[in-house]
C-alpha cells in the first residue's frame, strides 16, 4: 500500500478523484440551498409571522383576546397542517388544537422539530415556541411532513449521486493513471536502453502536439546531442591515441638523437626548431580539441553579439589572400553589407578561416578560390567558400565533419582532421548548418546562419574589427 502511495500516477488519480468529488459536493450544496433550504425558509417565515401577530395582540386585547384568537385559528385548521397552543405559566392548556404541551418541546423560546399525532396520523411539525409577557407560553407550527419526505428523497438521491460521482472519479483517475503510466513506461524503457549502452534509442511519439510529445521531442534532441558528444569523445580518444603516439615517439627519438649525437651547433639548432614545430603542431591539436569542447558545452554563448559578416569576411580574405597568391590562385570576395548575425565573432572568424584555408590548400596552382557572403533563396544569411580542387567524394561528405577524419589520397595536403569539425560545431552553436556540395570540379562549402533579430539589434553592442593578434591561421 505504501508503494502505491509513493507512485505519482496513483496520487494523480486520487487527486483527480478528490477534485471531482469536491466539485460534486459543491453542486449538491447549491442544489440543497436552492430547494430544501428555500422551502424551510418559507415555512419559518410563515410561522414567525403568524406567531408575532398573536403575540402583538396581547397588549391590546389581553389574555382573553389572544385566547379567542388562538381558538379561532385552531378551529379553522381541519386537515392538521397547522398547530396552535396557548398555555398558562404551569403549561396547562388554555386554547389550541392539541390537548397538552408536547414533552419534546421545552419552555425556552426557540425553534423545534417534532412528531405530533394530528388528524388521525403522526406528522412532522416545525414549531416556534414563544414566552409571552404575562408568563404564558405560545406554540405555533406548520406541518412539514411533505417537505421532510422531499428532503429525505433529495438526501437519498444526493447520497447515491455522491457515490456514483466517487466511482466515476476513481474510474477517471485510473484511466488517467493508465494513460500517464503508458507514456512514462515508454520513457523509462527508452532511458533504460540508453543506460545499458544503446545510444541510438529514441522515444516514440504519437505525432500530436500534446505535452508528452513535446517532452519526447525535446528528450530526443537531447539524446541526439548526447550521442554526438559520446561518439565524439570515443572517436577523439581513439584518434588522439593513434595520431599522437607516432609524432610523440618521433619527437622523442629526434631529441634523444640530438642529445647523443655530436653535431654542429647549426645542425642542433635545426633539430631543436623542428622539435618546436612538432610540439606546436601537437599544442594546436589540443587547443582545437579544447575549443571543440568549449563550443559543445555552449559556454561561448556568453560572448554573442551583433556581427557584420561582410567585415569579418574582408579580414579573413586579407589574412588568407597572400597564401592564394603564393599558389598563383585568384581570390574572389563578394560580401553583402546587410548580412548581420548574432553570434561570437571570434568563432565565426575561425569557421570562415578554416573554410578558406581548406579551399586555398586544395586549390591547384592558378586555380580559383571564392568567398561569398549574402542571402540564399529563403532569405537566410549564407556564407559559401568554393574552390576548383579535387573536391570530396560523395560517400565521404557525411564523414568529413567527424573529428580527426581525413580523406584518403596521396595528392591531398596533410592535416589533423579538425578543421571542418570546428566549422560544424560553430554552425550548430549558432543555430545554423554546414553543407558540402560539388563545384564541378572542386567543392562548395556553405555555412547557413540564422538572421539577427531586428528588434534586438539596437540594444546589442555592434561588432568591432577583430584584433590582429586574434586573427591567426590554423593548420587543422
Amino acid at each position: 500500500m505504501l508503494s502505491l502511495w509513493r507512485s505519482s500516477s496513483v496520487r494523480l488519480a486520487l487527486g483527480y478523484a478528490g477534485l471531482f468529488v469536491i466539485s460534486s459536493l459543491l453542486l449538491v450544496g447549491l442544489l440543497w440551498w436552492g430547494t430544501v433550504g428555500y422551502l424551510d425558509r418559507e415555512t419559518d417565515a410563515i410561522i414567525q409571522t403568524d406567531a408575532n401577530s398573536i403575540k402583538e395582540d396581547l397588549p391590546y386585547r389581553g389574555l382573553a383576546g389572544i385566547t379567542e384568537t388562538v381558538t379561532e385559528r385552531a378551529a379553522s385548521v381541519t386537515d392538521g397542517h397547522a398547530v396552535y397552543l396557548l398555555a398558562d405559566p404551569s403549561l396547562k392548556r388554555l386554547a389550541g388544537n392539541i390537548s397538552a404541551w408536547p414533552s419534546a418541546i421545552k419552555t425556552k423560546p426557540g425553534w423545534y422539530e417534532t412528531s405530533l399525532f394530528l388528524a388521525g396520523r403522526f406528522r412532522t411539525m416545525k414549531i416556534e415556541g414563544l414566552a409571552l409577557p404575562n408568563g404564558c407560553h405560545l406554540l405555533v407550527g406548520r406541518d412539514i411532513q411533505d417537505r421532510a419526505e422531499i428532503r429525505a428523497l433529495i438526501v437519498k438521491g444526493l447520497s447515491w449521486a455522491a457515490i456514483g460521482a466517487l466511482l466515476i472519479a476513481i474510474a477517471g483517475g485510473l484511466l488517467v493513471r493508465r494513460a500517464v503510466l503508458r507514456r512514462v513506461d515508454a520513457i523509462n524503457t527508452a532511458a533504460s536502453a540508453i543506460v545499458h549502452g544503446d545510444l541510438s534509442r529514441r522515444l516514440s511519439t504519437n505525432r500530436t502536439t500534446d505535452e508528452f510529445d513535446q517532452l519526447a521531442q525535446t528528450i530526443n534532441l537531447m539524446l541526439g546531442q548526447i550521442e554526438r558528444l559520446v561518439e565524439g569523445i570515443r572517436n577523439t580518444s581513439n584518434a588522439v591515441a593513434h595520431d599522437l603516439r607516432t609524432p610523440l615517439a618521433e619527437l622523442r627519438a629526434e631529441l634523444e638523437e640530438l642529445t647523443r649525437a655530436r653535431t654542429s651547433r647549426a645542425a642542433m639548432l635545426d633539430g631543436v626548431h623542428k622539435a618546436v614545430a612538432d610540439i606546436d603542431r601537437l599544442i594546436g591539436i589540443f587547443n582545437a580539441l579544447l575549443r571543440l569542447a568549449e563550443i559543445d558545452s555552449g559556454l561561448r554563448r556568453a560572448g554573442f553579439r551583433q556581427v557584420e559578416l561582410s567585415k569579418l569576411a574582408a579580414e579573413v580574405a586579407e589574412l588568407y589572400g597572400p597564401l592564394a597568391e603564393e599558389k598563383h590562385a585568384s581570390f574572389v570576395l563578394e560580401a553583402d553589407g546587410t548580412s548581420i548575425v548574432y553570434g561570437d565573432p571570434y568563432l565565426l572568424a575561425q569557421a570562415l578561416g578554416n573554410l578558406v584555408d581548406n579551399a586555398v590548400k586544395y586549390a591547384p596552382c592558378h586555380g580559383t578560390v571564392s568567398l561569398r557572403v549574402g542571402r540564399d533563396d529563403a532569405g537566410h544569411t549564407d556564407v559559401s567558400v568554393a574552390d576548383n580542387g579535387p573536391g570530396i567524394p560523395e560517400e565521404e561528405k557525411l564523414h568529413v565533419t567527424a573529428r580527426f577524419y581525413r580523406c584518403e589520397g596521396a595528392d591531398r595536403p596533410q592535416g589533423i582532421g579538425l578543421g571542418l569539425s570546428v566549422v560544424d560545431a560553430v554552425a550548430r552553436l549558432h543555430g545554423g548548418e554546414l553543407s558540402l556540395h560539388d563545384n564541378h570540379p572542386g567543392l562548395v562549402a556553405r555555412l547557413r546562419l540564422p538572421d539577427d533579430d531586428p528588434g534586438l539589434a539596437m540594444a546589442r553592442p555592434s561588432s568591432a574589427a577583430l584584433p590582429r593578434e586574434r586573427m591567426q591561421r590554423h593548420e587543422l
